[in-house]
């Protein structure tokens, strides 16, 4: 053991025997940048001992990030996303040729030295000084590994690669302590295999597995000679040796390559020889990274996962430590996404809605019970060509997981006014007068004690022949909008939208709900998951569960894989069984002989649900479900400025469109397909006798019954304009019928994602 001095400090000979070591460095630091050795020396002398004793003991090596596959529920490849393009591989799975093309090209006495190489430094400090800049580094393979680590602990932080990157005295002093660490504690092999995966290889590549897929498709452990000297000789500089762009510098820089291994003697001058004489043959596979590549019209889905994954407190406390973890990749993650109906989603898109439309649909299904998400797919396909009608906002969900704004679901709202009233104790043979237009009742109850108060503001039927009186059986099948105007104001707005809650319904803004009676015709814009989750609830007999994405996910980290934890349905109960049983009677009516008979699957599969289409026609919906499946569709401009009359969708020209004629075939041949050869359960239906009308239950009415006429008495979303609640109130808006008239001008486009007022918004 060396003796100190009394003080405790180091002998005048061990200094001395240190000083010489940083001297020693600080030279090797002069051999990579362009500062005099003298300098160097000098400033070694005046503090270096002190600094390099200050620089921490460890390096850090963050798990290296690679690529990211996702998975349907089958374990189908949907997509592959990455921070870096990597696959970590053992050395034993590199090819020998591959091996020792990279020590010889960039560090051919990588087995004979330590950390630094001295006659490396000696020889560089010499040329350095005859050219008078940086002729030749020193930087042994061990350095060249410790500042990758430095990059990849820099991520994708331009400031922060700026820094790892430096050609600075203190970032070069701090490499080389760190090698002299790692040479200790990994030996070369090892050393090796780190650099071989860490260093970048050009066109997206990182580590000599994706470098090898990339250029050649295939293992970095079946490289040939030739292929593997081509790969060697890019290291130094991936843009300047690029095969793909410059194949004659790529051809000059790999016979290099090829001779220095002759002459090192890991290959026969005649092989080297031979090497020189084939071509590059190049097998290029093209960068496949995210969601943009993703398989089966999934590209939505993917995105949807990564939004679950960045935004989940379950995967990380804070945003940062959530993207770092997504990031850093290796994951695999198995999804909800059921193949079968994932691919009968997109192809009844394809079939009823072209990309070039002007108006655009998007279709979700949801698992009653589980919550799990089956498909999600839209007719504008994910991507970035704005020209053909490509976009990455995710039609299907709300705005917080990169969706829009949401839109009116229109009478599809209707039953969860229906749900609330039977819950509060109400008949389904419950009658009321209906008739073809009259003024909200005022005042009307609404949460906290205040009342919704505004006089004159009228609501009207789809046409003129809906008049009442009608039960709740046939005001749903022909979706009578003052009979459920009537019902939210005889049981208030505060049990409607406590009942929204129960079932997930909510504003795709974010926004609380309105406490206006227009809600009961579906107002507040929603997105088509929301719709398609809370419809579910009626399908399991009034069991609410939140949507999930994610079915389990496994890391691949240091050369270990282990599981994480992943965000799981919650279920409640948002009804009772008899009141579920009563909707699902009711909404089977309407597919059976009332606005939603396009939408039905036939005799041997039992399916119920509803058809909507919102003010001055902006919007169409069809939300139906069967025991097993829950499903929403929405037709309409993601811009809300294209109203759907006088339009032609999917090839075919329709004067006026109603949910029951456009959404309704779309949910119609997806749920077909996606069902197809599943069980077909039956509803536990109830028995509803007919309410005391005083007319035939069965008397014929037009085939479309929504809100509003092409009089303007319709349901306008001026929300919060004119009226409202009083005792501290929200504020509540005007009619605005289908075409509104407002007595002041409105700015185009001013209310959307405003608190709607009392228009009457929805139809059908």
């Amino acid at each position: 053991m060396p003796k100190k001095r009394s003080g405790g400090g180091l002998s005048t000979t061990q200094q001395a025997a240190k000083f010489l070591g940083v001297s020693v460095l600080a030279g090797a630091v002069m051999a990579g940048i362009a500062l005099p050795a003298a300098g160097a020396l000098g400033l070694a002398a005046k503090g270096s001992v002190e600094g390099f004793d200050e620089i921490p003991a460890n390096l850090k090596r963050p798990p290296l990030s690679q690529r990211t596959t996702i998975l349907d529920a089958k374990g189908g490849q949907i997509a592959t996303v990455y921070s870096r393009d990597r696959t970590v591989v053992d050395l034993k799975d590199i090819s020998p040729y591959m091996q020792k093309a990279i020590i010889a090209i960039e560090d051919a006495r990588f087995y004979q030295h330590g950390a630094i190489d001295l006659k490396g430094v000696l020889r560089a400090l010499n040329r350095n000084a005859q050219s008078g800049g940086v002729a030749e580094g020193a930087s042994t393979l061990t350095q060249q590994y410790v500042k990758n680590v430095f990059v990849e602990e820099a991520g994708d932080d331009p400031t922060k690669v700026a820094e790892a990157t430096q050609q600075t005295l203190g970032r070069k002093i701090k490499e080389l302590k760190f090698a002299i660490q790692v040479e200790e504690e990994l030996g070369k092999k090892k050393i090796l295999e780190n650099y071989l995966n860490i260093t970048f290889f050009g066109q997206q590549a990182y580590g000599v597995e994706a470098a090898s897929q990339r250029y050649f498709s295939k293992s970095a452990k079946d490289l040939e000679l030739q292929e593997a000297a081509l790969l060697a000789g890019i290291v130094q500089s991936p843009s300047r040796y690029d095969p793909v762009n410059d194949e004659a510098e790529a051809i000059k820089r790999r016979n290099v390559v090829l001779q220095r291994m002759a002459d090192l003697g890991d290959v026969s001058q005649e092989d080297a020889d031979k090497a020189k004489e084939e071509p590059l043959g190049l097998k290029v596979s093209k960068p496949k990274n995210g969601c943009i590549t993703a398989v089966k019209g999934g590209g939505f889905f993917c995105d949807y996962v990564r939004q679950v994954f960045l935004k989940d407190p379950v995967f990380g406390k804070t945003k940062e430590d959530r993207a770092k973890i997504w990031n850093q990749g290796g994951l695999t993650v198995r999804t909800t996404m059921d193949p079968q109906a994932q691919k009968s989603a997109q192809k009844s898109i394809k079939e009823h809605v072209y990309q070039k439309d002007e108006v655009a649909t998007a279709a979700t299904i949801v698992e009653p019970g589980t919550g799990k998400i089956l498909a999600m797919g839209q007719s504008r396909p994910y991507g970035i060509d704005v020209k053909k009608n490509e976009t990455t906002i995710n039609l299907s969900v709300d705005q917080n997981m990169n969706g829009g704004a949401g839109y009116q679901p229109g009478s599809t709202f209707k039953p969860i006014v229906a749900a609330a009233a039977l819950e509060d104790g109400m008949s389904p043979t419950q009658v009321y007068g209906s008739p073809y237009e009259m003024d909200y009742p005022s005042p009307v109850a609404a949460c906290d004690g205040r009342t919704w108060n505004e006089k004159g503001v009228p609501v009207a039927n789809e046409n003129e022949s809906e008049v009442g009186p009608y039960d709740m059986r046939d005001a749903t099948a022909k979706s009578v909008n003052t009979y459920f105007v009537e019902m939210i104001s005889d049981i208030g707005i505060c049990p409607v939208t406590t009942m929204a809650k129960k079932m997930g319904v909510e504003r795709a803004d974010g926004g609380e709900l309105a406490q206006a009676p227009s809600i009961a015709l579906g107002t507040m814009e929603m997105s088509p998951l929301t719709m398609a989750a809370g419809y579910a609830s009626f399908a399991s007999r009034g069991m609410y569960c939140t949507p999930i994405a994610i079915e389990s996910i496994t890391q691949r980290a240091a050369g270990k894989t282990k599981s994480l934890e992943v965000p799981k349905s919650t279920c409640r109960r948002a009804m009772s069984e008899t009141t579920a049983d009563t909707i699902n009677t009711l909404l089977q009516g309407v597919v059976e002989d009332g606005t939603g008979t396009e939408a039905g699957l036939g005799p041997s599969r039992p399916s119920a649900g509803k058809t909507g289409t919102t003010d001055e026609r902006y919007a169409a919906w069809f939300v139906g479900y069967t025991p097993n499946m829950a499903g929403a569709v929405w037709v309409g401009d993601p811009k809300h400025e294209r109203k759907m009359q006088n339009i032609r969708i999917g090839g075919v020209s329709h004067a006026k469109v109603f949910g029951g004629q456009v959404p309704g075939p779309i949910w119609r041949d997806m749920m077909s397909g996606a069902l197809d050869g599943k069980d077909a359960p039956d509803f536990n239906i109830v028995h509803i006798p007919d309410g005391d009308k005083g007319r035939d239950r069965d008397e014929d009415d037009d085939e479309d019954n929504g809100n509003g006429d092409e009089n303007g008495n319709g349901n306008g979303n001026n929300g919060g304009l004119i009226g409202g609640l009083t005792d501290g109130g929200v504020t509540g808006g005007a009619d605005g019928g289908t075409f509104p008239s407002p007595s002041f001008s409105i700015p185009e486009g001013w209310w959307r994602g405003q608190t709607a007022g009392n228009g009457t918004g929805g139809r059908d």
